[in-house]
C-alpha cells in the first residue's frame, strides 16, 4: 500500500527583529501516514535562510549521492510587500519539499525531519542530530525538548551545549528569565527557612506561657 506525505507550505507572516530589520516566516504544514515519521499530523514555522541551511544540510550528509532539487532564487531585489514575490517563494519552498520527501536516503535524515517537526532553531537541530542534546531527535519532534527540564541547572547545561548567538528561534533569545522563574518558583514552593523558625518561636511562646 502507497504511503502518502503531504506538506504545504502557507500562511507567510512578517517578522520584526527591529525597526529596521524584517524578515518573512511561513508556515510548513505535514501530513502523512508515512512510517518514517513519528508525528503524523505537524506544523511549524520557517524562514528563507533555514531553507538555505537545510539543503546544505542534507546535500552533505548525504556525501553527494543525491541531486538535492534547487531552491528558489535570492532575489536582492526581494520586497516584503510584494505579493507576488513572495507567493512564487512560497510556492518554490513547496516544490523543494516535496521533491526530497519523495527520496528515501533524505528522508532518513533526522535534520530533515526536526526541520519539518520540530520547533528547534537550525543550531539546535545539529546538535541534536548530533547527540549534544538531553533529548533525543523523537522527543523533540513530538514536544519542544527544553520544556521537558525543571531545574535550572538542566535547563542551563542543555542551552550552552545546543544555543548560539544567531538563532532566531525564541527558545534561545534569552534563556535568563525562564531560568529566574525556575529559581522564584523553585522558592515560592518552599517555606522559607525564617518563617520555620518564626513559626516555631510563637508555637514555643505559646506552650511556656500557657498555665
Amino acid at each position: 500500500m502507497q504511503q502518502i506525505i503531504s506538506v504545504w507550505v502557507r500562511d507567510p507572516r512578517i517578522r520584526k527583529n527591529d525597526f529596521w530589520h524584517a524578515y518573512i516566516d511561513y508556515e510548513i504544514c505535514l501530513h502523512t501516514d508515512s512510517v518514517c515519521f513519528t508525528k503524523k499530523v505537524s506544523s511549524v514555522r520557517r524562514r528563507y535562510s533555514e531553507f538555505v541551511w537545510l539543503r546544505q544540510k542534507l546535500q552533505a550528509n548525504s556525501l553527494l549521492l543525491v541531486h538535492l532539487p534547487a531552491l528558489p532564487p535570492k532575489n536582492p531585489f526581494f520586497s516584503l510587500n510584494n505579493a507576488q514575490q513572495i507567493t512564487q517563494r512560497m510556492k518554490g519552498l513547496q516544490t523543494f519539499l516535496e521533491q526530497i520527501l519523495q527520496n528515501p536516503l533524505l528522508l532518513s535524515d533526522s535534520c530533515l525531519h526536526l526541520f519539518l517537526q520540530s520547533q528547534l532553531s537550525v543550531s539546535k537541530i545539529q546538535a541534536c542530530a548530533a547527540g549534544r542534546t538531553h533529548y533525543s531527535v523523537a522527543q523533540a519532534v513530538q514536544g519542544c525538548g527544553l520544556r521537558r527540564f525543571h531545574s535550572a541547572e538542566d535547563l542551563q547545561k542543555d542551552i550552552s551545549t545546543s544555543c548560539d548567538s544567531d538563532s532566531d528561534s525564541s527558545e534561545c533569545r534569552d534563556p535568563e528569565p525562564r531560568i529566574k522563574d525556575l529559581a522564584i518558583n523553585k522558592a515560592e514552593s518552599a517555606p522559607s527557612l525564617d518563617h520555620m523558625r518564626a513559626s516555631q518561636e510563637e508555637t514555643l511562646s505559646c506552650t511556656c506561657g500557657s498555665p
